[in-house]
């Protein structure tokens, strides 16, 4: 591991990806049955991919890849293996990783590397705002990132804005690990408690699951949100998913979330699988690096960002990633416009008169898109629909069926009582949400 390369020149960056890619790919040659297979099946001998560039020489790998042959992509015995998670299912059935010793090491030295970024210190305390079980990697990752920092840490886990308040006035923690939407719950419980939230410890936030800003890094209605409600609360955004085994996290200038580089290769594809320029929006696509029990080669996340490798600020120069504008496989054509649900999410969310709400998409008799959202309200009217119809067609053109329901309900579904994340949109086209 070399934490100095984020500040070397491009071309030592890329000399050092390289020297790493080659080595990648004979252990993948060696150990992994799915890439054996895929070598041979493409008849391209692995000392041929020499360069970044080369890789476009090889086939994408999928989820569709990773549900069907879950098992072939591991690369070590079973007794190697120390820690096993999943990934959510949010685009269909989870997917196994196992991780061996060297992978959680590496996934601890990521995080460091990480919350260094944020210009975290051993001298700051952490409060950790997210589960740590339900075979969760990012949880897992946090505490170790922290422990290798060598700050302090509380696990409160998620939820319970009761629970959250009485450990930060006890326990004097300076930055969390959290969702953003549930620090407006945070600041809603200091309203009805009578705490002031710009008195308390915490100085920064670390904000998972959930964009911040927008694609030109201002910020979006939920940062706005937390910014004018907590003013002098740092918040950085941080991107990650079981399957990279890896996070990229902003630095002070709130410029994108920083690359690692000698821990993946990323590239930026478009529907064809072809490169996309800065200033276009392309699908994370990653090859592991240093991984020893599920290395990916080329694996096509669903995620779309934008990216851009201009030198940052702070001095690294290493290429940065927008917040996730949408995932391939959530894609809805509707009414002759395509949209993906955070373009939804940011016109609900700057809908004070809608407690919450759950997003749903199906197929109408036609087979085209429908989207219903189903509105928690306290005092629902035709005229509050109207103006949520109103609302939409100004920002994004065409306007969603609305019904309102019981507020209460709305929260049941956004917090099943075995789910690891808050559940705002629902794909009746696959049956996953």
């Amino acid at each position: 591991m070399n934490s100095e390369i984020q500040y070397r020149s491009p071309e030592e960056i890329t000399e050092c990806q390289q020297a790493k890619l080659r080595e990648a790919l004979v252990y993948l040659q060696a150990r992994s049955p799915f890439y054996r297979s895929l070598f041979a099946k493409e008849r391209i001998p692995v000392e041929k991919i020499k360069t970044i560039e080369d890789l476009r020489l090889l086939p994408t790998t999928t989820k569709a890849d990773l549900q069907s042959r879950n098992k072939d992509f591991m690369c070590v015995p079973q007794e190697d293996i120390i820690d096993i998670v999943t990934t959510s299912g949010t685009l269909g059935q989870p997917v196994f990783f196992g991780l061996t010793e060297n992978d959680l090491r590496r996934l601890a030295y990521n995080e460091r590397l990480s919350f260094e970024t944020a210009g975290l210190a051993k001298t700051d305390v952490m409060q950790l705002m997210t589960t740590i079980d339900r075979r969760f990697m990012a949880g897992l990752a946090y505490f170790m990132g922290a422990r290798e920092l060598g700050m302090s840490v509380c696990r409160v886990g998620n939820g319970i804005p009761e629970l959250q308040w009485d450990t930060i006035n006890r326990i004097k923690p300076t930055v969390a690990m959290v969702v953003p939407s549930f620090v407006c719950k945070l600041i809603d419980y200091a309203k009805q408690a009578g705490i002031d939230v710009t008195q308390s410890s915490l100085k920064k936030i670390i904000c998972i699951g959930e964009s911040l800003r927008n694609p030109d890094y201002t910020l979006n209605t939920l940062g706005r949100i937390i910014h004018g409600e907590w003013p002098g609360l740092k918040m950085f955004s941080t991107y990650a998913s079981t399957e990279m085994q890896f996070s990229f996290t902003e630095c002070e200038a709130g410029k994108g979330g920083h690359h690692q580089p000698e821990l993946i290769i990323v590239e930026f594809l478009d529907a064809g699988g072809n490169p996309v320029k800065e200033g276009e929006e392309g699908e994370v696509t990653i090859t592991s690096l240093g991984v020893e029990g599920m290395p990916l080669l080329r694996f096509r996340t669903g995620d779309i960002v934008y990216h851009t490798t201009a030198p940052c600020a702070c001095g690294r120069n290493t290429l940065r990633v927008s917040n996730v504008t949408g995932r391939k496989g959530q894609m809805i054509k509707f009414k002759g416009t395509t949209l993906y649900p955070p373009a939804l999410y940011e016109v609900m969310d700057n809908i004070p008169e809608a407690v919450n709400y759950v997003i749903e998409v199906s197929h109408n008799n036609l087979g085209t898109d429908e989207i219903l959202i189903r509105v928690g309200a306290h005092k629902p009217s035709e005229q509050l629909e109207k103006h949520i119809k109103d609302i939409f067609r100004s920002k994004i053109r065409v306007a969603p069926a609305i019904v309102f329901e019981l507020a209460e309900a709305i929260h049941a579904i956004q917090y099943p009582p075995a789910g690891r994340k808050q559940i705002k949109f629902i794909d009746r086209r696959t049956g996953n949400s």
